[in-house]
Protein backbone atom coordinates (compact mmCIF):
# COMPACT_ATOMS: atom_id res chain seq x y z
CA UNK A 1 0.00 0.00 0.00
CA UNK A 2 1.04 3.70 -0.81
CA UNK A 3 1.25 6.20 1.96
CA UNK A 4 -1.80 7.62 -0.06
CA UNK A 5 -3.83 4.58 0.22
CA UNK A 6 -3.05 4.43 3.94
CA UNK A 7 -4.19 7.63 4.66
CA UNK A 8 -7.53 7.06 3.06
CA UNK A 9 -8.05 3.69 4.61
CA UNK A 10 -7.42 5.93 8.22
CA UNK A 11 -9.96 8.29 6.87
CA UNK A 12 -12.55 5.71 6.27
CA UNK A 13 -11.41 3.85 9.57
CA UNK A 14 -12.64 7.28 11.43
CA UNK A 15 -15.52 8.03 8.94
CA UNK A 16 -17.55 4.54 10.52
CA UNK A 17 -17.10 6.15 14.27
CA UNK A 18 -18.72 9.79 13.80
CA UNK A 19 -19.76 10.41 17.18
CA UNK A 20 -16.18 8.78 19.06
CA UNK A 21 -14.49 10.57 16.84
CA UNK A 22 -15.96 13.71 17.72
CA UNK A 23 -15.64 13.49 21.40
CA UNK A 24 -12.07 12.04 21.06
CA UNK A 25 -11.50 15.66 19.02
CA UNK A 26 -13.36 17.67 21.59
CA UNK A 27 -10.91 16.52 24.36
CA UNK A 28 -7.91 17.67 22.52
CA UNK A 29 -9.53 20.98 20.72
CA UNK A 30 -10.39 21.76 24.38
CA UNK A 31 -6.99 21.76 25.44
CA UNK A 32 -5.54 23.73 22.65
CA UNK A 33 -8.25 26.28 22.06
CA UNK A 34 -7.08 26.69 26.35
CA UNK A 35 -3.30 27.10 25.35
CA UNK A 36 -4.35 29.79 22.17
CA UNK A 37 -6.68 31.88 24.15
CA UNK A 38 -4.21 32.26 26.90
CA UNK A 39 -1.65 33.16 24.78
CA UNK A 40 -3.74 35.33 22.59
CA UNK A 41 -5.51 37.04 25.31
CA UNK A 42 -1.84 37.81 26.94
CA UNK A 43 -0.59 38.81 23.78
CA UNK A 44 -3.25 41.13 22.79
CA UNK A 45 -3.06 42.48 26.30
CA UNK A 46 0.79 43.23 25.99
CA UNK A 47 -0.31 44.76 22.89
CA UNK A 48 -2.91 47.09 24.56
CA UNK A 49 -0.52 47.83 26.72
CA UNK A 50 2.08 48.87 24.57
CA UNK A 51 -0.57 51.42 22.70
CA UNK A 52 -1.00 52.83 25.63
CA UNK A 53 2.33 53.20 26.64
CA UNK A 54 3.06 54.72 23.57
CA UNK A 55 0.36 57.04 23.41
CA UNK A 56 0.59 58.23 27.13
CA UNK A 57 4.18 57.94 27.36
CA UNK A 58 6.71 56.44 29.42
CA UNK A 59 9.03 59.49 30.23
CA UNK A 60 6.47 60.96 33.28
CA UNK A 61 8.48 60.84 36.13
CA UNK A 62 6.13 61.40 39.46
CA UNK A 63 7.60 63.58 43.23
CA UNK A 64 5.70 63.23 46.43
CA UNK A 65 6.47 63.42 49.94
CA UNK A 66 7.22 60.88 52.35
CA UNK A 67 7.93 60.75 56.11
CA UNK A 68 10.49 62.74 57.74
CA UNK A 69 12.97 61.07 59.90
CA UNK A 70 10.90 61.22 62.95
CA UNK A 71 8.03 60.05 61.22
CA UNK A 72 6.12 63.10 60.86
CA UNK A 73 4.58 64.28 57.28
CA UNK A 74 7.06 66.05 54.97
CA UNK A 75 6.04 68.76 52.80
CA UNK A 76 7.97 69.50 49.22
CA UNK A 77 9.16 73.10 49.06
CA UNK A 78 6.50 75.68 48.01
CA UNK A 79 8.63 76.37 44.73
CA UNK A 80 8.96 73.00 43.36
CA UNK A 81 7.83 73.01 40.41
CA UNK A 82 10.02 75.82 39.62
CA UNK A 83 13.11 73.55 41.34
CA UNK A 84 12.31 70.53 39.43
CA UNK A 85 11.51 72.77 36.08
CA UNK A 86 15.60 73.58 36.52
CA UNK A 87 16.52 69.96 35.31
CA UNK A 88 18.02 70.12 32.32
CA UNK A 89 15.77 67.13 30.15
CA UNK A 90 12.91 67.82 32.15
CA UNK A 91 10.44 68.98 28.74
CA UNK A 92 7.29 69.69 31.32
CA UNK A 93 6.54 70.23 35.02
CA UNK A 94 3.07 70.75 36.99
CA UNK A 95 1.44 69.79 40.25
CA UNK A 96 -1.88 69.27 42.59
CA UNK A 97 -2.53 69.42 46.02
CA UNK A 98 -4.74 67.69 48.22
CA UNK A 99 -6.97 69.92 50.00
CA UNK A 100 -9.20 68.94 53.30
CA UNK A 101 -12.01 70.04 51.75
CA UNK A 102 -15.26 67.56 50.40
CA UNK A 103 -17.19 67.87 47.29
CA UNK A 104 -21.22 66.48 47.70
CA UNK A 105 -23.81 66.89 44.97
CA UNK A 106 -25.87 68.80 47.15
CA UNK A 107 -25.82 70.70 50.44
CA UNK A 108 -28.03 67.91 52.04
CA UNK A 109 -25.63 65.33 52.15
CA UNK A 110 -24.48 64.25 55.45
CA UNK A 111 -20.70 65.23 55.99
CA UNK A 112 -19.77 61.71 56.70
CA UNK A 113 -20.34 60.53 52.99
CA UNK A 114 -17.73 61.43 51.27
CA UNK A 115 -17.85 59.15 48.21
CA UNK A 116 -14.14 59.03 48.23
CA UNK A 117 -13.65 61.72 46.27
CA UNK A 118 -10.54 64.17 46.67
CA UNK A 119 -10.69 67.66 46.42
CA UNK A 120 -7.03 68.78 44.70
CA UNK A 121 -5.71 72.40 44.11
CA UNK A 122 -3.86 71.96 40.68
CA UNK A 123 -2.11 73.89 37.93
CA UNK A 124 -3.40 75.29 34.42
CA UNK A 125 -0.99 73.74 32.88
CA UNK A 126 -1.52 69.80 34.72
CA UNK A 127 -2.43 68.69 31.04
CA UNK A 128 0.07 69.55 28.78
CA UNK A 129 2.45 67.39 31.56
CA UNK A 130 0.16 64.69 32.59
CA UNK A 131 -2.02 64.52 29.20
CA UNK A 132 -5.44 64.90 30.24
CA UNK A 133 -7.96 64.96 27.94
CA UNK A 134 -11.12 67.20 28.50
CA UNK A 135 -14.10 65.29 27.31
CA UNK A 136 -16.95 68.28 28.28
CA UNK A 137 -16.67 71.66 28.86
CA UNK A 138 -12.94 73.26 29.39
CA UNK A 139 -9.70 72.81 31.40
CA UNK A 140 -8.86 75.56 34.60
CA UNK A 141 -7.13 78.51 32.83
CA UNK A 142 -5.87 82.24 34.24
CA UNK A 143 -9.42 83.28 34.59
CA UNK A 144 -11.60 80.79 35.87
CA UNK A 145 -8.86 79.18 38.50
CA UNK A 146 -9.56 81.92 40.34
CA UNK A 147 -13.14 81.65 41.11
CA UNK A 148 -15.30 78.77 42.08
CA UNK A 149 -14.89 76.39 39.11
CA UNK A 150 -14.40 72.77 39.43
CA UNK A 151 -13.04 70.01 36.70
CA UNK A 152 -14.38 66.38 37.72
CA UNK A 153 -12.77 62.88 36.84
CA UNK A 154 -14.42 60.38 34.88
CA UNK A 155 -15.37 58.24 38.81
CA UNK A 156 -15.54 60.82 40.61
CA UNK A 157 -18.77 62.77 37.90
CA UNK A 158 -20.21 59.11 37.98
CA UNK A 159 -20.25 59.12 42.00
CA UNK A 160 -21.41 62.84 42.11
CA UNK A 161 -24.33 62.36 39.15
CA UNK A 162 -22.98 64.56 36.61
CA UNK A 163 -22.93 64.30 33.41
CA UNK A 164 -21.94 67.22 31.62
CA UNK A 165 -20.02 70.38 32.59
CA UNK A 166 -22.38 73.59 31.96
CA UNK A 167 -23.20 77.05 34.15
CA UNK A 168 -26.10 75.59 35.66
CA UNK A 169 -24.21 72.09 36.83
CA UNK A 170 -23.10 72.74 40.69
CA UNK A 171 -21.23 70.74 43.09
CA UNK A 172 -21.29 71.93 47.35
CA UNK A 173 -17.36 71.48 47.90
CA UNK A 174 -15.71 72.67 50.65
CA UNK A 175 -19.04 74.62 52.28
CA UNK A 176 -19.22 76.61 48.81
CA UNK A 177 -20.89 76.18 45.90
CA UNK A 178 -18.71 75.29 42.86
CA UNK A 179 -19.50 75.48 39.02
CA UNK A 180 -18.76 72.33 37.01
CA UNK A 181 -16.49 73.65 34.24
CA UNK A 182 -15.35 70.46 32.65
CA UNK A 183 -15.21 66.86 32.68
CA UNK A 184 -12.16 64.84 31.61
CA UNK A 185 -11.60 60.91 30.67
CA UNK A 186 -10.05 58.40 32.88
CA UNK A 187 -5.90 58.64 32.98
CA UNK A 188 -3.94 55.36 33.11
CA UNK A 189 -0.57 57.32 34.68
CA UNK A 190 -2.56 58.80 36.90
CA UNK A 191 -5.69 57.49 38.57
CA UNK A 192 -5.32 59.41 41.63
CA UNK A 193 -7.01 61.87 39.37
CA UNK A 194 -10.22 59.80 37.64
CA UNK A 195 -11.78 60.28 41.15
CA UNK A 196 -10.58 63.80 41.79
CA UNK A 197 -12.21 67.05 42.07
CA UNK A 198 -9.81 69.76 40.65
CA UNK A 199 -10.16 73.55 41.61
CA UNK A 200 -7.60 76.24 40.70
CA UNK A 201 -4.65 76.95 43.27
CA UNK A 202 -5.97 80.45 43.49
CA UNK A 203 -9.23 79.16 44.46
CA UNK A 204 -8.09 76.63 46.59
CA UNK A 205 -6.32 78.85 49.14
CA UNK A 206 -8.57 81.30 49.04
CA UNK A 207 -11.85 79.42 49.34
CA UNK A 208 -11.01 76.09 51.04
CA UNK A 209 -7.74 76.76 53.30
CA UNK A 210 -5.21 75.08 50.71
CA UNK A 211 -1.88 75.37 52.59
CA UNK A 212 -0.28 76.25 48.71
CA UNK A 213 2.24 72.77 49.61
CA UNK A 214 1.81 70.41 46.44
CA UNK A 215 1.50 66.87 47.01
CA UNK A 216 2.36 65.24 43.55
CA UNK A 217 4.46 66.82 41.24
CA UNK A 218 4.41 65.55 37.74
CA UNK A 219 7.47 65.53 35.02
CA UNK A 220 8.11 65.16 31.59
CA UNK A 221 11.49 64.15 30.82
CA UNK A 222 13.12 63.68 27.37
CA UNK A 223 12.79 60.09 26.93
CA UNK A 224 16.41 59.56 26.45
CA UNK A 225 17.30 60.77 29.88
CA UNK A 226 14.11 59.69 32.27
CA UNK A 227 16.84 57.23 34.59
CA UNK A 228 19.00 60.14 35.26
CA UNK A 229 16.63 62.76 35.56
CA UNK A 230 14.77 59.78 37.98
CA UNK A 231 18.17 59.77 39.85
CA UNK A 232 18.61 63.46 40.28
CA UNK A 233 14.63 63.91 41.42
CA UNK A 234 14.08 63.29 44.69
CA UNK A 235 17.46 65.57 45.71
CA UNK A 236 16.50 68.65 43.47
CA UNK A 237 12.71 68.76 44.49
CA UNK A 238 13.93 68.67 48.59
CA UNK A 239 17.88 69.92 48.87
CA UNK A 240 17.26 69.91 52.48
CA UNK A 241 16.01 66.29 52.96
CA UNK A 242 16.15 64.00 49.74
CA UNK A 243 14.91 60.55 51.72
CA UNK A 244 11.41 62.22 52.46
CA UNK A 245 10.99 62.48 48.82
CA UNK A 246 9.25 59.49 46.69
CA UNK A 247 9.87 59.29 43.23
CA UNK A 248 7.64 56.91 40.94
CA UNK A 249 7.51 56.35 37.24
CA UNK A 250 3.87 55.40 36.29
CA UNK A 251 4.52 53.29 33.57
CA UNK A 252 6.51 50.71 35.74
CA UNK A 253 3.39 50.02 37.56
CA UNK A 254 1.41 49.30 34.48
CA UNK A 255 4.37 46.77 33.28
CA UNK A 256 4.02 45.54 36.71
CA UNK A 257 0.39 44.61 36.12
CA UNK A 258 1.69 43.21 33.15
CA UNK A 259 3.55 41.18 35.00
CA UNK A 260 1.36 39.70 37.39
CA UNK A 261 -1.01 39.16 34.70
CA UNK A 262 1.62 37.13 32.53
CA UNK A 263 2.29 34.82 35.55
CA UNK A 264 -1.58 34.07 36.02
CA UNK A 265 -1.26 33.27 32.12
CA UNK A 266 1.42 30.71 32.59
CA UNK A 267 -0.70 29.14 35.47
CA UNK A 268 -3.68 28.74 33.00
CA UNK A 269 -1.05 27.41 29.96
CA UNK A 270 -0.41 24.62 32.37
CA UNK A 271 -4.27 24.18 33.18
CA UNK A 272 -4.34 23.82 29.36
CA UNK A 273 -1.45 21.62 29.18
CA UNK A 274 -3.19 19.56 31.60
CA UNK A 275 -6.64 19.31 29.18
CA UNK A 276 -4.38 18.43 26.04
CA UNK A 277 -2.96 15.38 28.20
CA UNK A 278 -6.66 14.16 28.55
CA UNK A 279 -7.32 14.58 25.71
CA UNK A 280 -4.71 12.80 24.72
CA UNK A 281 -5.44 10.09 27.14
CA UNK A 282 -9.00 9.54 25.60
CA UNK A 283 -7.53 9.31 21.84
CA UNK A 284 -5.32 6.51 23.16
CA UNK A 285 -8.87 5.01 24.42
CA UNK A 286 -10.44 5.21 21.22
CA UNK A 287 -7.27 3.60 19.47
CA UNK A 288 -7.19 1.00 21.87
CA UNK A 289 -11.26 -0.12 21.41
CA UNK A 290 -10.78 0.68 17.70
CA UNK A 291 -8.49 -2.38 17.64
CA UNK A 292 -10.47 -4.30 19.95
CA UNK A 293 -13.67 -3.78 17.64
CA UNK A 294 -11.64 -4.13 14.22
CA UNK A 295 -10.03 -7.67 14.81
CA UNK A 296 -12.22 -9.07 11.73
CA UNK A 297 -10.84 -6.28 9.57
CA UNK A 298 -7.26 -6.72 10.51
CA UNK A 299 -7.21 -10.39 10.20
CA UNK A 300 -8.88 -9.69 6.85
CA UNK A 301 -5.80 -7.25 5.82
CA UNK A 302 -3.02 -9.61 7.05
CA UNK A 303 -4.65 -12.57 5.32
CA UNK A 304 -5.12 -10.47 1.84
CA UNK A 305 -1.13 -9.41 2.47
CA UNK A 306 -0.91 -6.77 4.56
CA UNK A 307 2.44 -6.42 6.67
CA UNK A 308 2.92 -5.47 10.37
CA UNK A 309 4.39 -1.87 9.39
CA UNK A 310 1.17 -0.78 7.25
CA UNK A 311 -1.12 -2.60 9.92
CA UNK A 312 0.65 -0.41 12.43
CA UNK A 313 1.08 2.84 9.82
CA UNK A 314 -2.50 3.10 9.02
CA UNK A 315 -4.05 2.78 12.78
CA UNK A 316 -0.96 4.91 13.56
CA UNK A 317 -2.38 7.29 11.26
CA UNK A 318 -5.67 7.00 12.36
CA UNK A 319 -4.62 8.74 15.79
CA UNK A 320 -2.86 11.45 14.16
CA UNK A 321 -5.73 12.51 12.09
CA UNK A 322 -7.60 12.00 14.74
CA UNK A 323 -5.29 14.85 17.00
CA UNK A 324 -5.14 16.29 13.92
CA UNK A 325 -8.57 17.30 14.19
CA UNK A 326 -8.88 18.22 17.59
CA UNK A 327 -5.99 20.85 16.80
CA UNK A 328 -7.10 22.51 14.18
CA UNK A 329 -10.50 22.57 15.61
CA UNK A 330 -8.61 23.46 19.21
CA UNK A 331 -6.51 26.23 17.23
CA UNK A 332 -9.96 28.14 15.63
CA UNK A 333 -11.40 27.86 18.67
CA UNK A 334 -9.00 29.45 20.69
CA UNK A 335 -8.57 32.36 18.07
CA UNK A 336 -12.41 32.88 18.14
CA UNK A 337 -12.28 32.49 21.74
CA UNK A 338 -9.35 35.75 22.11
CA UNK A 339 -11.09 37.88 19.10
CA UNK A 340 -13.92 38.01 20.86
CA UNK A 341 -12.52 38.83 24.50
CA UNK A 342 -9.94 41.26 23.00
CA UNK A 343 -13.18 42.84 21.04
CA UNK A 344 -15.07 42.98 24.14
CA UNK A 345 -11.82 44.61 26.16
CA UNK A 346 -11.66 47.13 22.98
CA UNK A 347 -7.61 45.49 22.42
CA UNK A 348 -6.59 44.54 19.58
CA UNK A 349 -6.57 41.13 18.40
CA UNK A 350 -3.36 39.40 18.44
CA UNK A 351 -2.50 35.49 17.95
CA UNK A 352 1.15 34.60 17.59
CA UNK A 353 1.75 32.20 14.39
CA UNK A 354 4.02 30.13 16.96
CA UNK A 355 1.33 29.52 19.12
CA UNK A 356 -0.77 28.12 16.26
CA UNK A 357 1.73 26.02 14.81
CA UNK A 358 2.97 24.99 18.19
CA UNK A 359 -0.74 24.14 18.66
CA UNK A 360 -1.52 21.68 16.10
CA UNK A 361 2.49 20.42 16.35
CA UNK A 362 1.58 19.87 20.14
CA UNK A 363 -1.70 17.60 19.15
CA UNK A 364 0.40 15.38 16.64
CA UNK A 365 2.78 15.07 19.13
CA UNK A 366 0.18 14.00 21.79
CA UNK A 367 -1.83 11.93 19.01
CA UNK A 368 1.45 9.77 18.29
CA UNK A 369 2.16 8.89 21.54
CA UNK A 370 -1.20 8.05 21.99
CA UNK A 371 -1.70 5.95 19.04
CA UNK A 372 1.50 4.35 19.51
CA UNK A 373 0.87 1.21 21.70
CA UNK A 374 -2.78 0.83 20.39
CA UNK A 375 -0.84 0.38 16.78
CA UNK A 376 1.55 -1.73 17.79
CA UNK A 377 -0.84 -4.10 19.47
CA UNK A 378 -2.74 -4.29 16.55
CA UNK A 379 0.07 -5.01 14.48
CA UNK A 380 1.24 -8.20 16.33
CA UNK A 381 -1.82 -9.53 16.29
CA UNK A 382 -1.32 -12.46 13.97
CA UNK A 383 -4.11 -13.32 10.97
CA UNK A 384 -5.03 -16.37 12.22
CA UNK A 385 -5.50 -14.72 15.66
CA UNK A 386 -7.57 -12.05 14.90
CA UNK A 387 -10.06 -13.65 12.47
CA UNK A 388 -10.97 -16.52 15.10
CA UNK A 389 -11.26 -14.13 17.84
CA UNK A 390 -13.47 -12.06 15.62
Amino acid sequence: MHLIDIVRTAGSGLRSRPMRVFLSALGIAIGIAAMIGVVGISTSSTEELNRKLDALGTNMLTVSPGQTFGGGEAHLPRDVVDMVGGIGPVESVSAVGLTDAKVYRTDRIPAEETGGIGVYAARTDLPATVGIHVTDGRWLNAANAQYPAVVLGPKAAELLGVHRAGESIQVWLGEHWFTVVGLIASNELAPELNSAALIGWSAAEDTVGFDGYATTVYTRADETAVQNVQAVLGATANPEDPSSVKVSRPSDALSAKQATDETLGSLLLGLGAVALLVGGVGVANTMVVSVLERRAEIGLRRSLGATRGQIRTQFLCESLLLSALGGLGGVALGIAVTTGYATYQGWPSVVPLWAMAGGVGATLAIGGLAGFYPAVRAARLSPTEALSSA
